[in-house]
């Protein structure tokens, strides 16, 4: 029950104009956090004019954060970054399951075996939601910032998730889905989504063939839990001319290999 601005006695109602600035003090702070995580710093004013609003605001919204160590400022460049506490928060919901750590090790071997960039994904809300990476080492490579989302149907990870799932769930999905266009490789329609994602049951991984990014190629293959439920997604990604596709079968076997070990160490 809301009591804020209540006062002894007989009882009253709520009253909005107490309650509403306290809504809109929490979602521009969390405003705040979503712009600095989604790129590498930013200015006082810079903020300010990303989320309109003024610079008074946002220093007292900063001031707030800053004390709770949500963010913090170089000194230096005067530029906020998202800071330790909200990591740590952050951190929480990667423990709600171990198909991270279980599948760390098997991703760096993956990496080593392929000499392509690994990555693991999870489905949140309608989107792909990117919670683990090892990267290559070679100099063109794939990048998926831990906490970058994408769509379902333009994505290995995604089209992976969608062909292990019950026909219910993917309804339920497709039925919010835009099949938002990138490249003239992208899926655009559900029809052709459903025929891809049944050649990926065939093979038992998936294939993103310059369907997100020109030039970039994802073969990817799903994990199941012990009740056989797809949780995550495990792919490799890279630059098309060192993911032919003369070699894609060959390799997604060994995705799909990797991912049976990460299934396998979660009871699947």
């Amino acid at each position: 029950m809301n009591t804020i601005g209540r006062r002894r006695g007989r009882p009253g109602r709520p009253a909005a104009d107490t309650a509403q600035p306290t809504v809109q003090a929490v979602d521009r702070a969390l405003d705040v956090l979503s712009v600095l995580a989604a790129q590498d710093g930013a200015t006082l004013s810079e903020l300010a004019g990303r989320l309109g609003q003024s610079v008074a605001t946002m220093h007292r919204l900063l001031a707030s954060l800053a004390a709770r160590e949500m963010v913090e400022i170089d000194p230096t460049s005067q530029a906020w970054h998202i800071g330790p506490e909200a990591f740590r928060l952050g951190s929480s919901f990667l423990r709600r399951s171990n198909v991270i750590e279980r599948s760390r090790p098997i991703m760096r071997e993956l990496t080593a075996e392929t000499r392509e960039t690994s990555n693991l994904g999870i489905e949140w809300n309608g989107q792909v939601l990117f919670v683990g990476q090892v990267e290559t080492h070679e100099f063109i490579r794939a990048f998926f910032r831990p906490g970058t989302l994408s769509p379902l149907h333009a994505s290995g990870i995604g089209k992976a998730l969608l062909s292990a799932y019950e026909p219910v769930r993917v309804d339920a999905i497709l039925r919010e889905a835009r099949f938002e266009g990138f490249t003239e490789r992208t899926i655009s329609s559900r029809a052709a989504l459903m025929e891809d994602l049944e050649l990926a049951r065939r093979r038992g991984f998936a294939f993103d063939n310059e369907e997100r990014a020109k030039g970039m190629r994802c073969i990817a293959a799903p994990v199941l839990n012990g009740f056989r439920e797809a949780v995550a997604g495990i792919s490799i990604s890279g630059p098309s001319e060192r993911i032919p596709e003369a070699h894609v079968e060959a390799i997604g076997n060994i995705v799909r290999a990797a991912a049976a070990r990460v299934s396998a160490l979660l009871g699947a």
